[in-house]
């Protein structure tokens, strides 16, 4: 199976904002560019016209667009950027600097209170994964996530564990920029 993965395009006014499950607007003009390649790389590939979004906003808006234009927009809750809990939406300057310390010195398994660890996001993604690639086989998947989404998706693909340092963790994929996958080697073990 392939996935074809987009970011969603920039949130409004999240300069400086720890974004995780917090759902932020994102101006309409940037969902329908983001819309509209999605639409020519499916024509121009031949692919399906079936789109999975998260349900937040940024990537959720995207899908609509494009369900609007003949596409099955599928919503999975298992697309979500990881969860910030008490974090999310907050400026990272009012976020305690000895919890962002904690997080980096145990960067797996740390949670803000009420969020997720970077451990829960690999299983949750490694489960969506493992869940398509039972019901689609072969098939292309096209999908709108988040970068934390998307790199986890890109390290568990290149056999790569669980980052235990903050060092680790690779730079985030621009916004709207297309990710591929082949998933050829995907085994699960998370």
């Amino acid at each position: 199976m392939t996935l074809y993965i987009w970011r969603h395009p920039k949130p409004v006014a999240a300069d400086g904002i720890c974004i995780g499950q917090t759902d932020i607007r994102v101006d309409r003009r940037k969902l329908k560019r983001l819309a509209n390649h999605i639409e020519r790389f499916t024509r121009l590939h031949q692919l399906p016209k079936v789109i999975w979004v998260s349900p937040l906003q940024r990537s959720l808006k995207v899908g609509q667009i494009l369900a609007q234009r003949g596409f099955d927009c599928r919503v999975a809750p298992e697309l979500a950027e990881i969860d910030f809990g008490e974090w999310d939406g907050r400026p990272w300057e009012q976020i305690a600097k000895q919890e962002i310390d904690e997080w980096c010195n145990n960067f797996a398994h740390f949670a803000p209170k009420q969020g997720e660890s970077l451990q829960q996001l690999f299983e949750r993604v490694e489960g969506w994964l493992n869940i398509v690639l039972a019901k689609r086989g072969d098939m292309p998947i096209l999908a709108v996530g988040h970068a934390g989404w998307i790199n986890a998706a890109k390290m568990m693909d290149a056999g790569q564990d669980v980052p235990k340092i903050a060092a680790a963790w690779p730079s985030s994929v621009a916004y709207r920029e297309r990710c591929y996958l082949p998933l050829a080697d995907f085994i699960c073990k998370y």
